[in-house]
């Protein structure tokens, strides 16, 4: 058992929460779509055919964005296909998850769906096997005002009112060879170029994301980000960035240490961005859209090339256990470290694809254990992220050495004076006690603290998983902190090894 302080104070800010970190994806692959949040002869189904009781979900679990349709489904997608009545929408066959499309929905679903749920609907344009003229078709028709053609068609629709998205992704993984219509970072910064310049005609209010690498690993890292921001610097306002983690060779220390992978990807892509603006004289920050992220056992899933051509296959349906758990509150503590330059992250994907909520069709919906820490991060981190001060043991990893025991963030609302504090334990032998120092937690100023709650992901057995049948099988519960000392301004816990905790307190007493 190990001793860990943590200090906090609001003098050394990273900066604002910024609530599109909170984002998820919804993409046309497996079952994400169709019996995940769509399935129009389900009990539960609503007047457009989406499941309420996945939407009771996906608003209990806080997403506040969510990117779609793709993925790898944007780069062979014909938008068009997915208007109109639906009776007259065309079958097609995606080419990315080698499915039958029905087209059942699409866009104008999409953001029905979004507005109902209460999310910020964030929508990705084909650059793989179309270009900027079918980009801007879509632009039109979901934001123009009534008047030519492609709004007017959305009028006809059911949509006289614009859509009004405000966030596009300039494409999806295009540096990745099995994307379709896979290109260089030569080819995708040009075409990005020209369609961003484009976009910027109809609306030079739209938030733009560029392509980044799909992952840290790529060869092309680096050099792809330089390349396309030195074309595209001064018409994007944020580069996208992709990870997903496992426990690789049953590495499992590595795997509860995978924040530091997403810590050393940030701040890479950061250094490429600030650097093309130092070349170009310019003050302008690109900053860091991670709009891919999740845990992903990719050594289950044997290929594109092994699917059998149906429609809404079962696809990745990983099923996550207590530590999956931990480490996606790891990653969320990770995002929030770096507030000051990461706008917005998307956990992919939302329903059944490696996904937080899981459906069966016709049947039940349920939490898988990742959803927890998603939950209560989105629900309590508010006003300004802190950088803690932390002393706690190390434990050695395989892949990145040393590492902190504990990952820590802190969120200080000053409305309220409220602190949430958010740790990982990463040993999986070692108990870590904890002791908080918030003396200086408001202006410098001793405040007495009280706890209102002490939540926790842990489990002995941190293979337990949740089912349709035991759905509750892995929940958060109470932890131990207390807050002490004659001023009570020093909380103390106990973390026990593999465990996740959100901590909150609050100015003076609790009734």
């Amino acid at each position: 058992m190990g001793a860990a302080t943590v200090r906090l104070d609001p003098a050394f800010a990273v900066g604002p929460v910024r609530p599109r970190i909170f984002g998820s994806f919804v993409e046309h692959m497996g079952r994400c779509v169709y019996t995940g949040i769509y399935e129009p002869d389900h009990p539960e189904a609503d007047e457009l055919g989406f499941r309420e009781d996945v939407a009771r979900l996906v608003r209990e679990l806080g997403v506040t964005v969510v990117r779609y349709p793709g993925g790898n489904f944007v780069s062979n997608y014909r938008w068009e296909d997915g208007v109109g009545p639906k009776a007259d929408r065309p079958t097609q066959l995606d080419l990315a998850w080698r499915s039958v499309e029905t087209n059942q929905v699409g866009t104008d679903d999409f953001v029905d769906w979004a507005r109902g749920v209460g999310v910020e609907p964030m929508m990705a344009v084909n650059l793989g096997t179309r270009g900027v003229q079918e980009a801007i078709d879509l632009l039109l028709y979901c934001n123009a005002e009534t008047g030519t053609s492609w709004p007017d068609r959305r009028a006809k629709n059911g949509h006289v009112e614009p859509h009004d998205v405000r966030v596009w992704c300039l494409g999806n993984e295009m540096d990745g060879p099995w994307q379709m219509g896979h290109k260089t970072a030569e080819e995708y910064a040009r075409v990005a170029e020209e369609t961003a310049r484009a976009m910027r005609r109809v609306d030079d209010t739209l938030e733009l994301v560029a392509c980044g690498s799909s992952n840290r690993g790529m060869p092309t890292f680096g050099t792809w980000e330089r390349v396309v921001l030195e074309r595209c610097f001064d018409l994007v306002d944020h580069i996208s960035a992709h990870a997903y983690y496992e426990p690789l060779d049953g590495d499992v220390d590595s795997f509860l240490a995978s924040g530091e992978d997403m810590h050393r990807f940030i701040e890479s892509v950061v250094a490429t961005a600030d650097h093309v603006a130092a070349v170009k004289g310019s003050d302008k920050r690109i900053m860091v859209s991670f709009d891919e992220w999740n845990v992903w056992f990719q050594d289950r899933f044997h290929g594109e090339s092994s699917l059998a051509i149906r429609e809404a296959p079962e696809l990745i349906e990983d099923v996550y256990d207590v530590t999956d758990a931990v480490v996606v509150g790891s990653l969320l503590i990770t995002l929030l470290q770096h507030t000051d330059r990461v706008s917005m992250a998307c956990q992919a994907q939302l329903v059944n694809v490696i996904a937080p909520i899981a459906t069966r069709p016709g049947g039940a919906s349920w939490k898988q254990t990742i959803f927890h820490p998603f939950a209560l991060t989105a629900q309590h981190a508010r006003g300004t992220v802190l950088r803690p001060a932390v002393a706690c043991d190390t434990v050695e990893t395989k892949a990145f050495g040393p590492v902190d025991q504990l990952v820590v963030t802190a969120t200080h609302d000053p409305g309220t004076g409220d602190l949430a504090v958010f740790v990982v334990n990463r040993s999986r032998t070692e108990t870590a006690e904890l002791t908080l120092d918030v003396a200086a937690a408001v202006g410098g100023t001793p405040t007495a603290y009280a706890l209102v709650e002490h939540l926790q992901v842990h489990d002995d057995d941190t293979s337990a998983s949740n089912t349709e049948e035991h759905p509750d099988r892995v929940t958060p519960h109470a932890g131990d902190a207390a807050v002490g000392g004659t001023d009570r301004t020093t909380l103390t816990a106990t973390l026990p090894p593999t465990s996740w905790h959100c901590i909150r307190l609050t100015e003076g007493t609790v009734q």
